[in-house]
């Protein structure tokens, strides 16, 4: 399995999932970088995405959906608030509404991500961090933690299909 660790820290209000590649780290940006290679990973198997637009640049705004099974969507926006190619960014992640607006009821998180070498592979740690304790239950609660680990699980195959 690509993910080798998990950890939920309710005093830090974070999730931190770190996951290992055979992949160079500029590789591994690509599948962050790259709309088309993020919309074969992001999102757990049964709840693909689609990215209507992907402004990977600081500032830049990135909006998407997931399908599910039974073809209803869930949206989502992305902010982009650091970026340092190719080893680390940071966005403000929220739900949005079908027109692409943000919902302000789930509140925001915030996800930083580091790629660093390590023994001839890439790991990547993802931080997310949230407002308050309830959020982060509630994310939790909603499948967020496996989600992430099943989409994480799917970037193997991305980096095989499009190498550089």
């Amino acid at each position: 399995m690509t993910v080798i660790s998990s950890h939920k820290d309710t005093e830090a209000l974070t999730l931190t999932i770190v996951a290992e590649f055979s992949a160079t780290v500029e590789r591994l940006w690509q599948v962050w970088e790259d709309p088309r290679q993020l919309e074969r990973w992001w999102g757990p198997p049964t709840y693909p995405a689609t990215f209507d637009s992907h402004d990977f640049v600081p500032g830049g705004k990135a909006a998407y959906y997931m399908t599910g099974p039974d073809g209803s969507t869930s949206r989502g926006w992305w902010k982009f608030t650091a970026i340092n190619p190719p080893t680390h960014l940071e966005f403000d992640d929220g739900f949005a509404d079908a027109n692409g607006d943000p919902v302000d009821e789930m509140g925001i998180t915030h996800g930083v991500v580091t790629l660093e070498a390590v023994d001839g592979r890439t790991r990547m740690t993802t931080v997310s961090s949230f407002e308050s304790l309830d959020q982060l239950e509630k994310m939790v609660a909603m499948g967020m933690e496996e989600g992430i680990k099943e989409a994480m699980g799917q970037i193997d195959a991305v980096l095989e299909r499009t190498s550089v």
